[in-house]
């Protein structure tokens, strides 16, 4: 991990994002992280990340409130078949 004031970083740009290449650069501010330089490539792994971990947390939650109000899931097969998705 590697840190930077915001005041060097202004003359260091394009080092920094040759650093960030590899590993994320962290902004400082009073010796506070403040904000990071980070790969493209690794931001957006961690966005879709991200909305992938969302998305399980719903149907765990959906999960637990099927079993709290003690309700019996209707199966997709149904579901499709009550929406014209199968013939």
């Amino acid at each position: 991990m590697s840190e930077i004031a915001i005041t060097e970083a202004r003359g260091r740009l394009a080092s920094i994002i040759d650093e960030a290449r590899t590993e994320p650069v962290y902004l400082t501010r009073r010796n506070r992280a403040v904000a990071a330089v980070v790969d493209s490539s690794f931001l957006e792994k961690l966005l879709e990340d991200a909305e992938e971990l969302a998305d399980i947390r719903a149907v765990d939650e959906a999960w637990d409130e099927t079993q709290r109000l003690q309700e019996t899931p209707i199966p997709w097969a149904e579901v499709k078949r009550d929406l014209g998705l199968v013939q």
